[in-house]
């Protein structure tokens, strides 16, 4: 019967978030043909999140270690337990970011809206489509949007998760560009909804998030690629154990 229930929460919740997007939608679509469409997708996005996530009983309780300045831009970097760390980042970042998602993502009728018009989308199977994907990182950089990359690269298949090892592009990407790395740890949004909710299920609860202060890269070099995604990782983990 739990099962069943979770289950049920499910579907609530995917529905939920489906209506509001086409609540929305004409105006989405209106904003993004425009010059500020980062600005107001990113805040209707929030929008879509936080009434989907209120009405199914899901709440977010965020952390920050010291007040973030989000006039600076940011790699923000996050362990990836589940389909709503896109949530919890849309909602503890301020300023104008984009996601770096695979490419399946464009198959979604909400999250490919998102991924047409101001997030990045990667094939991870192709080297080719990887360049792609942080060469135009890279230009949102220089634009001054933060770009979010799980460095995982994709969600781990273990239940409980565990945090699984980094790749590297993100932290070239920062050291190149003299960008800071903003950690951020999905504490327990998995106890929620882990993965999908395709297996689990999901329920009503509070997801803890925690906003760690900004790594600056400006005094490194690409020979310190490794050691800065080794350090991101230890601190992610630290507030999982």
């Amino acid at each position: 019967m739990k099962r069943v229930l979770k289950r049920i929460h499910t579907y609530f919740y995917r529905y939920s978030v489906a209506f509001f997007f086409i609540l929305v939608w004409p105006i989405l679509y209106f904003l993004s043909r425009g010059q500020s469409r980062y600005k107001y997708i990113n805040r209707f996005r929030r929008f879509i999140i936080v009434c989907s996530a209120t009405i199914s009983g899901i709440f977010f309780n965020i952390d920050y270690e010291e007040p973030i300045d989000w006039k600076r831009t940011y790699i923000i970097c996050g362990n990836h337990t589940s389909n709503l760390d896109v949530s919890t980042i849309s909602i503890a970042a301020k300023n104008n970011h984009a996601f770096i998602g695979k490419e399946e993502l464009l198959s979604n009728m909400v999250l490919g809206f998102f991924f047409r018009t101001i997030d990045i989308t990667v094939n991870r199977d192709s080297k080719i489509s990887s360049f792609r994907a942080f060469k135009l990182a890279a230009d949102k950089l220089k634009e001054g949007i933060s770009v979010v990359i799980f460095p995982e690269a994709t969600i781990p298949t273990e239940y409980p998760p565990k945090l699984h090892s980094f790749k590297k592009g993100a932290f070239r990407l920062a050291i190149e560009l003299k960008i800071p790395i903003l950690p951020v740890t999905s504490i327990d949004t998995w106890k929620v909804l882990w993965n999908n909710g395709s297996e689990y299920g999901s329920k009503p609860g509070i997801c803890h998030i925690f906003v760690h202060k900004p790594i600056e890269t400006a005094n490194l070099t690409p020979d310190d690629a490794d050691a800065l995604r080794d350090r991101i990782h230890n601190i992610i983990n630290q507030k999982l154990v």
